[in-house]
């Protein structure tokens, strides 16, 4: 069956409506209050990717919450939400694989309440993002670290190898 134009299917393989924004705040601008319309509540999410992970800044996230998509942007929105109970879904589409960062959380929003949620993409794409209330940490940090220690420590030996080589070479012959 066709997947209408209008809407689109997310990381999770749940087909939710594109192109709802119901409000979106850049991440330079001033902050928005974070007050919700009368007898609603709402729901603030901040959302983040770490410095060394730069290329993601090529990539807009997305966010739905109850399936329906309702930001794509790095930094913070604010979505209106009734009060109740609500399934909030963020991702990164990607190259290879598709889908990076997937965090599922659900929300429950009472009248006049506005939810901080802080969401952060991996570090390494193969690891599900960091949803909840904030602060959150960075998934895949420590992995990241140890990989580049690897790599370091393997690249002195690499060089450290073609030293060695090179001075016994010159002092044998």
């Amino acid at each position: 069956m066709p997947v209408p134009p209008a809407e689109a299917v997310s990381c999770a393989g749940r087909i939710a409506a594109g192109g709802n924004v119901v409000y979106q705040q850049p991440p330079w601008g001033p902050q928005q209050p974070a007050y919700p319309p009368s007898g609603g509540g709402a729901l603030a999410l901040t959302l983040r990717h770490h410095p060394l992970a730069f290329l993601l800044a090529l990539f807009k996230p997305v966010v739905e919450v109850d399936g329906h998509r309702v930001g794509n942007a790095w930094g913070r929105i604010v979505v209106p939400l009734a009060p109740g109970q609500h399934h909030v879904h963020v991702h990164v589409p990607y190259l290879l694989p598709t889908c990076i960062g997937a965090a599922d959380l659900g929300v429950t929003v009472h009248p006049g309440q506005t939810v901080e949620l802080d969401y952060r993409a991996p570090m390494i794409v193969f690891i599900g993002g960091a949803l909840g209330p904030p602060p959150q940490k960075y998934p895949g940090m420590v992995a990241t670290i140890v990989l580049a220690i690897v790599t370091l420590v393997m690249l002195l030996c690499l060089c450290g190898g073609f030293i060695l080589a090179a001075c016994s070479g010159s002092s044998g012959g």
